[in-house]
């Protein structure tokens, strides 16, 4: 009787249980409904899969295995994959040498890594590192030498568009990176009225200014775009009028001469490009003494800041690092093979990853929502899964990574209900209209059904 008893109570909690997940199906059956016949989705595509984070078993799914542009929450895939294959406690090696009988020359060994000379950090602060760097030396160099083992020459990723790479968010990266190649713009709108002209203050290099003044509080709307024929770096768009002194980012693609300027205070000029030189290896059969060494911070700080700020840079340069230590060449369309092969080993069809980058930048990416949350289940029984749930962005209550390009919006990510049910989820939409404040909200509604 007893053990009839307790059958019965099993049964009729596994009733309950199975009830609430009917309907929290049917509760997003019908939020997802309202969302796609929403007139911002006329034209738009929408995918949603959810799924019970414990067992596994899928909540919700629309358009799961149809593939999408995914924007940043591509970035999960490649942190995952990162911390998989490289480990937590990874760490970028950078190193100075100079012969024993000859220190006109430095000599640079470096790893790739993205946060040298990057403000995110205390080690890493470019002052910081300048000053260990000459207290090193015993007489400056008249030249630097960089090593790049790899001679590759494409450091922009392929698919990337003209409007993104001269702008701090579409910054490459290459063998040697400093203050995450990218500097600072200053513009002067004091004495402009609106649609007029501003004036550029400084930035170190050569400009085609077509920056004009908005209307106030309009924000940075501003863009600089890489020199294609010629030296000049064409800048356009926007910027609030009546601002003395206001600020914009653009994407540095000669980190090496900032290095350079950074470190011994020299303004270079078109004499001086041999003071600066790639070259393949130390030299051959000299003696050489190391003057200084540095360790990026680990892995798991890498990443969080990878995913908390969005740093595209951080992204490229792991999966180059990734394929340059699993023996493949570090070019990004290798690198994404062998990120694409790391995922088809360990269960996502080769077809759900179509990517090109690391970090979702490219609107050429196409990925499954189906995919993403296998990614993020496989994560959640990994023993750095805590540094990477940490990493992820709190939005609308959740803890998800957002993703954002032009006609793209998505949320990827971990929530746990009032009721203390875990869900994995991945939300992504392309090609809807309007603003995308709009389109947020309105996808907040269909997740807060989980809540």
């Amino acid at each position: 009787m007893q053990q009839r008893k307790l059958i019965l109570l099993v049964i009729f909690f596994i009733s309950i249980i199975n009830v609430q997940a009917q309907n929290i199906s049917s509760k997003l059956t019908a939020a997802f409904t309202k969302f796609e016949n929403d007139s911002q989705l006329q034209f738009a595509l929408s995918s949603l899969y959810v799924i019970d984070a414990q067992t596994g078993e899928v909540v919700f799914e629309k358009n799961g295995t149809i593939g999408m542009a995914p924007a940043s929450t591509q970035k999960i895939i490649t942190s995952v994959a990162a911390f998989e294959t490289l480990g937590k406690n990874y760490r970028y090696n950078t190193a100075f040498y100079v012969k024993k009988n000859d220190p006109s020359v430095l000599w640079v060994t470096s790893s790739g890594d993205p946060t040298f000379g990057s403000w995110r950090y205390a080690v890493t602060l470019p002052d910081v590192i300048i000053k260990k760097l000459n207290n090193a030396l015993k007489q400056a160099p008249a030249s630097i030498h960089f090593i790049d083992k790899s001679q590759t020459r494409q450091n922009i990723p392929e698919g990337w568009i003209w409007q993104d790479i001269g702008n701090y968010y579409g910054a490459a990266p290459q063998s040697f990176n400093w203050k995450e190649n990218q500097y600072d713009l200053f513009f002067n709108s004091k004495n402009a009225k609106t649609g007029e002209v501003v004036e550029v203050l400084g930035g170190g290099k050569t400009y085609l200014n077509e920056v004009t003044a908005g209307t106030a509080g309009s924000g940075d709307n501003a863009y600089a775009f890489i020199p294609v024929n010629g030296t000049e770096t064409q800048l356009t768009g926007t910027i609030p009028v009546n601002e003395p002194k206001f600020k914009i980012s653009a994407s540095d693609v000669t980190p090496q001469q900032s290095f350079y300027k950074d470190v011994f205070n020299k303004q270079l000029q078109p004499a001086d490009a041999n003071k600066i030189l790639s070259v393949s290896a130390l030299p051959d059969g000299a003696e050489m003494d190391k003057v200084f060494e540095h360790q990026s911070p680990v892995l798991d700080s890498i990443i969080y800041w990878f995913m908390k700020k969005s740093i595209n840079l951080y992204g490229e340069a792991l999966i180059k690092t990734m394929a340059v230590e699993n023996e493949t060449i570090p070019s990004t369309s290798k690198a994404a093979e062998f990120l694409t092969r790391f995922w088809e080993k360990n269960g996502i069809a080769k077809s759900e990853l179509q990517l090109w980058d690391g970090s979702g930048l490219s609107p050429l990416n196409r990925v499954t929502t189906r995919a993403q949350v296998k990614i993020l289940q496989f994560a959640r029984n990994k023993s750095w899964f805590p540094a990477f749930y940490t990493s992820f962005p709190e939005y609308n209550g959740m803890r998800m990574k957002s993703g954002t390009i032009s006609g793209v919006k998505g949320f990827a990510g971990y929530h746990q209900s009032a009721g203390g049910k875990e869900y994995i989820f991945s939300f992504v939409v392309n090609n809807y209209n309007g603003s995308v404040s709009q389109l947020v909200r309105k996808m907040y509604t269909v997740l807060d059904v989980l809540k």
